[in-house]
């Protein structure tokens, strides 16, 4: 088909913000009825949004007619969910944690050096330009779908063609992997060594409290609280902007989502300093609405015709990955951990934060200490890893990298 008979049609922004809701509601009936979909915990945003994509493809395809959409209010949820993450970065939670934190954290920041690595040396030896390493490494991995999605955009400014598509395709394919190979990591260091929990409470209200304690839809949240956290999350994004354009002017190029989650830490921990009451489970709401509308318009909005032609590197980069996870989980941080049953859970939690996400880290500690028993530490360290630190260590390790290939390159 010739290029003057392609039509092209865009979907405005309220149509998008529709449209975004209908896939939401679209994964949601999905993840409820697959149960492969509902065992990985795959976002319903993903689902949905991944079906759309796939018919915009078919239409652009078969019928000659591509569809672009309107993504700048994308732009604002982007922004406001890091806000959220930085709203919740209390430095009082920080200090329950001990030393086993401030290991996992040191552990962390090393991990993310190594899925780097990994990702950039496997972009080289496939004859690709390094900077999809990195969105074969931590930027999709352990920073998941937005982190992915941000960055992609950075790269994409930059250069690099379809590098939001392929910043997606590692980040769903590693929530799903993170999901498949936690468990059996655990379960077969629990078996190997004969590890058992260390207090003998009941093994569901462990697993069933750290699940209900992470979802902010189990808790009533006020009219009051919400203005407050919508206020909070337009000053984080005013902040961040202005940090932002000052850093501009100095030569310092900072992705917006970042100077975002920066001023949501200031702001959370001053009012902390002086008892002002920020509402935990309205940020916690807000931060997962901004999450899935964001998820919902970027897949659906995802070309994935320029993902045709790489989606067999992209398998092979990711089974690569998680034989480096699995290693390294198994040879480090259960190690470091303690070698005992504590220890083994954090790995299958660090597996699927290393190449998922926060909940299918807190899934896979939930499926081993429903069969075996309790970990309160695991189920303490690993969310406070997540929810604090990954996104932050991650920030710094992608700019640190961004640095050396472009000297490389220069």
């Amino acid at each position: 088909m010739s290029s003057a008979a392609i039509q092209e049609y865009q979907v405005q922004t309220i149509d998008v913000l529709m449209l975004s809701v209908v896939v939401l509601f679209v994964g949601m009936f999905l993840t409820r009825k697959i149960r492969f979909l509902g065992q990985n915990h795959i976002p319903p945003a993903v689902t949905g949004g991944l079906i759309v994509s796939i018919g915009v493809a078919l239409l652009d395809t078969l019928a000659g007619l591509k569809i672009t959409f309107d993504l700048a209010l994308r732009d604002v949820l982007l922004l406001a969910f890091f806000s959220t993450i930085g709203l919740s970065a209390k430095f009082r939670l920080l200090l329950t944690g001990g030393k086993a934190l401030v290991i996992l954290i040191i552990v962390s920041a090393v991990f993310l050096v190594l899925q780097d690595v990994v990702g950039v040396l496997s972009a080289l030896l496939l004859g690709a330009h390094p900077g999809y390493g990195l969105l074969a490494g931590s930027v999709s991995l352990a920073g998941g779908h937005g982190t992915a999605i941000a960055w992609g955009e950075v790269a994409q400014e930059a250069g690099l063609e379809g590098a939001q598509e392929i910043g997606i395709a590692f980040a769903t394919l590693g929530l799903i992997a993170g999901g498949l190979i936690g468990g059996p990591i655990a379960g077969r260091l629990i078996n190997k060594h004969k590890l058992r929990p260390s207090q003998a409470s009941d093994t569901r209200s462990t697993s069933s409290s750290a699940a209900d304690d992470g979802d902010p839809w189990s808790a009533t949240v006020k009219l009051p609280d919400v203005l407050a956290t919508i206020l909070a999350l337009a000053v984080c994004i005013e902040v961040g902007s202005l940090v932002n354009r000052l850093l501009f002017e100095k030569g310092v190029l900072l992705p917006g989502f970042l100077t975002s989650l920066f001023a949501g830490i200031v702001i959370t921990n001053l009012a902390d300093t002086f008892k002002i009451r920020l509402n935990q489970a309205s940020i916690d709401r807000l931060g997962e609405i901004s999450l899935n509308l964001f998820l919902s318009m970027s897949l659906m909005s995802m070309q994935l015709v320029t993902l045709a032609n790489a989606l067999g590197p992209i398998l092979l980069v990711t089974i690569m990955q998680m034989l480096v996870i699995t290693l390294f989980v198994m040879f480090v941080i259960f190690r470091l951990m303690g070698r005992d049953y504590d220890a083994a859970v954090i790995t299958a939690g660090f597996a699927g934060l290393g190449l998922g996400a926060t909940p299918v880290a807190i899934a896979n500690m939930s499926a081993i200490t429903s069969r075996y028993g309790p970990s309160p530490k695991a189920f303490l360290i690993v969310p406070l890893i997540g929810a604090f630190f990954i996104d932050i260590l991650n920030a710094a390790t992608i700019k640190g990298f961004i640095n050396v290939i472009t000297r490389m390159l220069s």
